[in-house]
């Protein structure tokens, strides 16, 4: 399709999207044009493959010590060098986030589940929305790592204590949003109409409210992970997740930092591991974002 330009230059004009086409297949479009947020998607379906993989592909047990071969550099045996044990460093890195997403137990899936679910119970009035958002309230008063430090403390050094912690820690973000969005769809025409012609609560719940709250929930268990995984390296860090011998990115940058001057590369490959995830998980939340909100069409 061809436009004419004041000059009278016949120009083409931008194509439109089809009338017929699907809000999922624009939403995808919309997202493969953000570069960054594709390199994101990229990164992490390489590093949750590694993880899922990590049986297969690890140049050796992460748990197999070496006296003959402490603290070497990187080298063709050894492409991430081993540690002070002589165990290899990139198959630790390999089993580091394993574990966690084999078994499918990022503690921000269990944060948006039961936000979500407290948020729309709650947001038919009455005590019970009072009672949820002062709760949600009170705890987000408290930094979030703070609050993650103190429950997986309470409940014990464990890896699924800790990832627990996370879980009930990153629940009040998601009870607000979810709270305000049920509200504000609640109150809007075609809810209302759908209401006067008789549907009954679930009804409107679950055809009408539900998928206008699902992509900013999305968007935000998106951001919300990367913040889960810096929670969770934090709390091995600390010896409050992940227990030594087993590997983990945060317990390996706590024994790292005493050799940080004699073998850098204990740290570096762990904290880069740390850093690419987290990077990843924030463009895709990014470009999620952008691909969900309707406006970005008329941009």
């Amino acid at each position: 399709m061809q436009r004419q330009g004041l000059d009278g230059t016949m120009t083409a004009a931008a194509p439109r999207p089809s009338a017929a086409e699907s809000p999922a297949r624009r939403a995808l479009r919309r997202f493969l044009r953000h570069r960054l947020a594709v390199f994101g998607l990229v990164v992490v379906v390489a590093f949750l493959l590694a993880a899922l993989l990590a049986p297969w592909i690890s140049p050796a047990d992460p748990l197999q010590t070496s006296w003959t071969a402490i603290r070497k550099p990187p080298s063709a045996e050894h492409w991430f060098g081993t540690d002070e044990n002589g165990r290899d460093v990139l198959s630790r890195v390999l089993w580091g986030r394993g574990p966690r997403w084999r078994r499918g137990d990022l503690g921000d899936g269990g944060a948006a589940d039961r936000g979500a679910g407290r948020a729309a119970g709650g947001a038919g009035g009455g005590w019970t929305d009072t009672l949820v958002s002062r709760v949600a309230d009170a705890m987000l008063s408290v930094p979030f790592l703070i609050l993650a430090i103190a429950l997986a403390a309470f409940l014990g050094p464990a890896l699924e204590n800790a990832m627990l912690a996370i879980a009930i820690t990153a629940s009040p973000v998601f009870v607000r949003l979810a709270r305000g969005m049920t509200l504000e769809v609640k109150a809007t025409d075609w809810v209302e109409a759908a209401r006067a012609l008789g549907n009954p609560p679930w009804r409107l719940g679950l055809l009408h409210v539900l998928p206008n709250i699902v992509p900013p929930l999305l968007v935000q268990a998106t951001l919300s992970i990367a913040e889960a995984i810096i929670a969770e390296a934090s709390l091995s860090f600390l010896g409050l997740g992940q227990q030594p011998p087993a590997p983990s990115w945060g317990s390996m940058l706590n024994s790292a930092q005493r050799f940080l001057t004699q073998a850098p590369w204990l740290a570096v490959f762990p904290g880069l591991a740390i850093f690419l995830v987290v990077l990843a998980f924030n463009l895709m939340g990014d470009g999620l974002r952008d691909a969900l909100d309707p406006r970005s069409e008329r941009k």
